[in-house]
């Protein structure tokens, strides 16, 4: 299949029919600057061998799916700043999957922080962020597009097709480029999430925020409280038994609405 947006879009693109793990195969060009520039990605409908986030697999029927990995150069963003790099991608995918949706359907798709894209409660989109060098960093996302209602691998996952959406694989790919792009050059340029913008267009798509929810932390600890808001750097903040607190990481869990 041809895919002439992305590849406008993006600086280098390989297609693949098959393989393991586009994240993998993009990290082994890491070094490469040269050959393989920033934002370079790899596409591939078939992948057999993803991970997700905490080490799981991550596998789908052959072209039930896209895997997507990009290559991003990020030595102009302040290092504080680089924690913001895998919530632009979340509101970069997110934004593109708006695109492929009828404008009155467009309030169903938004963010599960950091960066899950769900359609409604259920997810439609991962995304793995991973540091391959001092000044790289490699963005894989997985997108359910012909899945149907029987491979969906858990109750709580969706794709286009049930959603009832034919995705454009092509223009999806290419608005994501292009919308992380942006971003990543607003960070660059103005030194942080709150001068680029980026800050509030996170707060503005991610459904976490008035919801209580229960975090997964590091070590199996957990905390139930409201989502109240998204950090300078980019943690949640949670407020539990009357205190506010700074998750930079953890698995978490809808609730309900607060």
């Amino acid at each position: 299949m041809d895919f002439p947006h992305s590849a406008a879009a993006a600086a280098r693109l390989e297609v693949l029919a098959s393989t393991g793990s586009t994240n993998a195969d993009l990290r082994a060009h890491a070094d490469d600057e040269s050959g393989w520039p920033h934002l370079s990605a790899i596409l591939t409908e078939d992948q057999v061998a993803g991970r997700g986030r905490l080490d799981r697999s991550w596998t789908t029927p052959a072209g039930s799916a896209i895997a997507l990995s990009v290559l991003l150069r990020v030595a102009g963003i302040p290092a504080a700043e680089r924690g913001w790099i895998p919530l632009a991608a979340g509101l970069s995918m997110a934004d593109a999957i708006v695109a492929q949706f009828e404008p009155s359907r467009a309030a169903e798709v938004g963010v599960k922080w950091p960066n899950d894209v769900l359609v409604g409660d259920r997810k439609i989109c991962g995304i793995l962020a991973e540091a391959t060098g001092p000044d790289v960093v490699t963005v894989g996302s997985g997108v359910n597009t012909a899945m149907t209602a029987e491979q969906l691998p858990v109750p709580t996952a969706t794709s286009f097709a049930v959603a009832g959406v034919q995705a454009d694989v092509d223009l999806l790919v290419a608005g994501y480029l292009a919308r992380l792009d942006g971003w990543i050059a607003g960070l660059a340029e103005h030194g942080s999430a709150v001068a680029s913008g980026l800050r509030d267009a996170v707060v503005a798509r991610c459904v976490t925020l008035g919801r209580t929810v229960r975090v997964v932390l590091p070590g199996d600890a957990e905390l139930v409280g409201e989502a109240t808001g998204i950090g300078e750097d980019g943690c949640l903040l949670v407020t539990a038994n009357g205190s506010e607190h700074r998750v930079a990481a953890g698995d978490i869990v809808h609730l309900r609405l607060a």
